[in-house]
Order: C-alpha cells, then sequence, then structure tokens
C-alpha cells in the first residue's frame, strides 16, 4: 500500500542568526538559577536555563521578532518582546508571588500531589488513591490548582468514574461506574475537601530549581497546527502550557495529535497520530522552520488511518504500526517518503492495544497486539504471534500496552491490568510471563473491607488500578546488554527484567514520580517520561543516581521518549507531548 494523500504546511525560511544572552535577577537584584527563560518566533519555542550567576544563553536563532519570558516557580512571569537582529543581551527581573495560590496554580503535576496530606495511614491511602485515580485522564495538577468543597468534589468523582481516558461519559457502555472511584467516593471527596477546600491549602511541596546539567540543555518545542476540519473560530485562543501562571490546561486541542516521535539522520521529527482525522496518519516536522509534512494512509472508514508506536531501526528506517481496517505495522524510508505497510494474514490478532512497536537484534519488527504480541520478519514477510496466556482473568481482560524486543531475538509486553510482563522465546515460539510484586506499603494500608471489594474488583481498562499495583506500562531494553527496563506507571517505579533468567528487581523514582514509557541509551541508562510531571527522568545504573531534566510546559503529557545519539553530535531526546500538541527536542549542550 503506498502514500495517497501529502500536505505540506509551510513556514518562512530562517536565515541569518544572532545570540540571545542575558541575567535573570529577582525584584532584589538577586542572581537567579534554574530560571526557565523562553523565547518563541513563529510556531517555535526554544527554552534554555540560567546558570548558578543568573546568566542565561540561547544557540544562535534565526533573526526576528521574538515574544520572551522567564518563569519560575513562587515568582510572576516576567514578559518582553524584541526584533533579534544582531547579538541582543537581555535583562529580565522576577517578582514574588503575591499569595501561595499563584504558586499552587503553576505546580506540575508531581509536586501538586507532593502537597497533598500524608501525615497518617488513612491520608498516605487516600493520596495513593488520587495519585493512581485521578491521574489517567490527565495530570494532577489540573483539577488540584482549583479547590471545592465536599460537594463540589464529590460531584467531580461522580463525572470522572463514569469517563474514559478521553473524557468520554461512559456509564451507559460499561453498565456500571469505575468501581474504585465509586468504592471510595465518599472518603475521596472529604479528604480532597480537606486538602483543597474552600477553608485551607496544604503547604507546598517544592524542589530545588534546575541545576548542573539539568540547567545545561535546550529545549526545543514545535507547534502542531489546528485541525482546520474542526470547524475553530478563526478566532480561537488556546492556553497551551507555556505560561505556568495561566495554570495547567486539560484539553485535547483540535489538531492531528501526536504520540510517538523519532528524529532521523538529517534532524527532522517524525510522529505518529492516533487521533480520528481526516488529513493525517504520519507527519513530519522541519526542525530548522518548524514546517509540518502530513502523510495521509487511507482508512476503510475513510478516514486517514490511525497510528501509534514507532521505533528507529538501525538502518534509519522509521517503522510504526498503523491501521487502514485491519491493524498492520508500516515502514517510512526518511530520505526518499516512501511508505510500505505489512497487514498479519486473517486468523491471527491484528496490532492493537496501546500499540508499541521495537526491533531486536536479529532484525526483526516485535509490536503489540491486543492479546499478546505480534513478530514481523522484513526479509520474508511473515508473521508470528505470541498469546497472552492469563489474557482473561476474573480481575479483568489483560489487553497488552507496551511492547519491545532484546538483542537476542525476543519479545516482551506489559499486561497491564494483571501486573503481568509476557515473554516471547523467539527460537521456540513459547510464551511464558513473569509476574511482578504488588506494593507492599499500599497493601498493608489497606483496610480489610476494601482488601475484599479488590478481591471482587474486575477492572474495565487499564487505567482503573487496585492501590497497590505496579501498572508496567511502556518498556524498553538495553539493545548492548541482556536487560529490560519496564515503566511501572502505578507503582511509581523502574522494573529491571534480566532477560536471560528473568529475575526482577525493582528501582524506585524519587517522590513516587510516575515514568511511562523507557529508552535505554549506548551508555546503559533507561530514561523516561513523566507524563503527569512535565519532566524528563534518567538513570544510571552505574551510580544508582536520578538526573531530572524539567519541560518549560504545563500538562504536557509526554507518552514517549526517544534517545537519538549521532557520532560527532550532541544527545537529542525527543519528547512528543500528547495533550499540549507539540514536540520537543532537548539537546543536551557542554
Amino acid at each position: 500500500m503506498r502514500l495517497m494523500l501529502l500536505l505540506l504546511l509551510t513556514v518562512p525560511l530562517a536565515h541569518a542568526e544572532s545570540r540571545l544572552t542575558g541575567t535573570v535577577v529577582s525584584a532584589k537584584g538577586e542572581k537567579m538559577a534554574g530560571v526557565t527563560v523562553s523565547a518563541k518566533a513563529g510556531t517555535i519555542t526554544t527554552s534554555v536555563f540560567t546558570d548558578k550567576a543568573g546568566n542565561f544563553q540561547f544557540s544562535p536563532l534565526p533573526e526576528g521578532s521574538y515574544r520572551v519570558w522567564a518563569q519560575t516557580l513562587g515568582y510572576q512571569t516576567a514578559r518582553t518582546a524584541l526584533d533579534l537582529s544582531g547579538d541582543r543581551r537581555l535583562d529580565l527581573k522576577l517578582a514574588r508571588n503575591s499569595d501561595a495560590e499563584q504558586t499552587f496554580r503553576q505546580l506540575p503535576g508531581n509536586l501538586a500531589l507532593d502537597s497533598l496530606p500524608e501525615a497518617s495511614d488513612d491520608d498516605k491511602r487516600m493520596k495513593q488513591l488520587v495519585r493512581n485515580g485521578c491521574t489517567s485522564c490527565h495530570t494532577a495538577s489540573y483539577p488540584l490548582q482549583h479547590r471545592f468543597d465536599e460537594a463540589g468534589w464529590n460531584a467531580i468523582i461522580e463525572l470522572m468514574k463514569n469517563a474514559n481516558v478521553y473524557g468520554s461519559y461512559m456509564a451507559k457502555e460499561r453498565g456500571k461506574p469505575t468501581g474504585i472511584l465509586d468504592h471510595h467516593q465518599k472518603d475521596l471527596a472529604a479528604y480532597l475537601a480537606r486538602a483543597r477546600g474552600p477553608n485551607g491549602s496544604p503547604k507546598i511541596v517544592m524542589e530545588p530549581r534546575p541545576a548542573g546539567e539539568a540547567a545545561r540543555v535546550e529545549i526545543r518545542e514545535f507547534d502542531l497546527p489546528l485541525d482546520p476540519d474542526a470547524g475553530l473560530p478563526a478566532n480561537f485562543v488556546q492556553n497551551d502550557g507555556s505560561d505556568w501562571s495561566l495554570g495547567t490546561p486539560s484539553t485535547l486541542i483540535p489538531g492531528w495529535g501526536v504520540h510517538d516521535a523519532w528524529l532521523d539522520d538529517a534532524g527532522q521529527v517524525w510522529f505518529t497520530c492516533n487521533i480520528p482525522n481526516k488529513r493525517t496518519s504520519l507527519g513530519r516536522v522541519d526542525t530548522r522552520t518548524g514546517a509540518v509534512k502530513l502523510f495521509m494512509i487511507p482508512a476503510k472508514s475513510g478516514l486517514a488511518a490511525q497510528s501509534h508506536g514507532m521505533t528507529r531501526t538501525p538502518d534509519g528506517m522509521l517503522w510504526f504500526n498503523i491501521n487502514p481496517g485491519r491493524g498492520g505495522v508500516g515502514r517510512v524510508d526518511p530520505k526518499t517518503e516512501k511508505i510500505d505497510v505489512f497487514i498479519p494474514p486473517e486468523g491471527m490478532s491484528p496490532t492493537g492495544g496501546a500499540t508499541t512497536v521495537d526491533y531486536d537484534g536479529k532484525g526483526r519488527i516485535w509490536v503489540s497486539a491486543p492479546d499478546g504480541v505480534l513478530r514481523f520478519d522484513p526479509k520474508s514477510e511473515q508473521w508470528t504471534e505470541y498469546k497472552t496466556p492469563s489474557y482473561k482473568l476474573a480481575t479483568g481482560t489483560g489487553v497488552t500496552y507496551g511492547a519491545a524486543a532484546d538483542r537476542a531475538g525476543n519479545g516482551y509486553w506489559a499486561v497491564m491490568i494483571h501486573d503481568i510482563i509476557g515473554v516471547a522465546d523467539g527460537e521456540s515460539g513459547k510464551a511464558s510471563e513473569i509476574k511482578l510484586a504488588p506494593l507492599k506499603d499500599e497493601l498493608a494500608r489497606a483496610r480489610k473491607a476494601d482488601i475484599e471489594f479488590y478481591k471482587t474488583y474486575s477492572q474495565p481498562d487499564f487505567n482503573n488500578p487496585l492501590p497497590y499495583a505496579q501498572g508496567p506500562r511502556r518498556m524498553g531494553t538495553d539493545k548492548n546488554a541482556d536487560v529490560l527496563w519496564v515503566g511501572n506507571s502505578w507503582g511509581a517505579s523502574l522494573a529491571r527484567v534480566d532477560t536471560r533468567t528473568h529475575a526482577v528487581s525493582y528501582v524506585a523514582l524519587p517522590r513516587r514520580m510516575q515514568p511511562y514509557h523507557v529508552h535505554v541509551d549506548s551508555r546503559h541508562r533507561p530514561w523516561t517520561n513523566l507524563w503527569g510531571a512535565d519532566r524528563v527522568m534518567r538513570y544510571d545504573p552505574a551510580t544508582n543516581a536520578w538526573t531530572a531534566f524539567d519541560l518549560p510546559t504545563r500538562g504536557a503529557e509526554p507518552r514517549y521518549i526517544s534517545v537519538h545519539e549521532a557520532a560527532g553530535e550532541p544527545v537529542k531526546v525527543v519528547l512528543p507531548y500528547f495533550r499540549a500538541r507539540k514536540i520537543a527536542v532537548m539537546t543536551l549542550r557542554d
């Protein structure tokens, strides 16, 4: 199947470049380190951080008109505009917020959660339910930036226990509300009213601002255009999360969407789109100009076929899942833009679930299927399927989430509801399972009546977890070692699986931050995107140390991370913002 439609959205080409530098100080004239400074021209926003002397420096920027702003938690945003034509130095001054609510509104999701009370076991139990049960549709900073009394929080929970991850009201389709929220509704409403009610506010938890390596990065964000078929008014204005003083937005901004993304050898970003639309299955962003090129593969529905997962193989090819009517995989050559689509034979499961694509050390492609995982051999064009042994249990149906493959030719997939990692033996063709351990502290805190309820609880989908669930979501293998790293969204940890022995150990994320996907770099370090924290974390197994890299957008909700390493070039980390409709490329600078 070949490409049917192309659409190019152009942005004027940039030519001359100049340097923008400056200093950020407080109202009292104190130099401020770790402040985020952003400059936007057209559809491209570039952000850097101040060093310990309060200085900032952008890489050379195309000359033109810019909006510039500086912000950090606890301070009002400083804004200005300038014409960059020749090197410029800019001094910015930040004034403190006038009250705590202004600061709370600026918080990313992880700090909003950290600020909830946990003085007693009951508080800790409720906080865990909020962390897992109230963040499936959006980051926690969205609801928590508002204050409601107990009746108000009760009304919110009443709505959300009948909604799915996209915000659609599902009471009729499900026939009953989500059991966890329904069971704990009264206690949750009382807890949230005490924490974020009209008569008080919790003590805000803060963290040190970025420093060292985390403050040397430069992050370039590319806006994706709005969908012209969405019927939006010409004067449509959106909060895109770039100004923290406006709070965290929670909207699927009408557009083509972005789920997974990778850089090609020419430095252009390719992305998948899993939102129904008429124009794109796959897209590419020119990182020099911000121009977006759309590629449409027609589906039987008359819309563009939807994609979701993506990976890049060592030969530079990009592979993605695609669903023109029956799910399969696609391959695009970034140099020629030639697209090929391969569909599994009838009688075999299609691709599906929360689809992820990966490659093994033998050159074969692995992709999620609803009931397991599929393997595709590009040379022979042969498909092999592996089924989840514990697909249907009394606790729910084990739809596959992430998938990965190792250098020895074996495959893996996450059964999020059941806390199981599926294992596909590439030689024997057999499937087995690895069971992840529940969270002991949360299990110990659960009340006896709750435990009895949980025994009878059947999850409607993977976004309604038990409080002691691990929630293995998306994963990545070390292509230079025999290790699989799994992002446990509900358990707030990375599971480390020895792919030879299947022994499992756990690395907890600091302050119970929740991982989504994992990419392992050439130095054996797993990187993970924190979908509810506007942050990227990197773990170094050699030193047992975590490094946090903050993103400049609130409510970004990146659901994927890819790391681009090329000889003679700085490391670049690609982060598609599912909720905010942007793609970020973070460059690690000297």
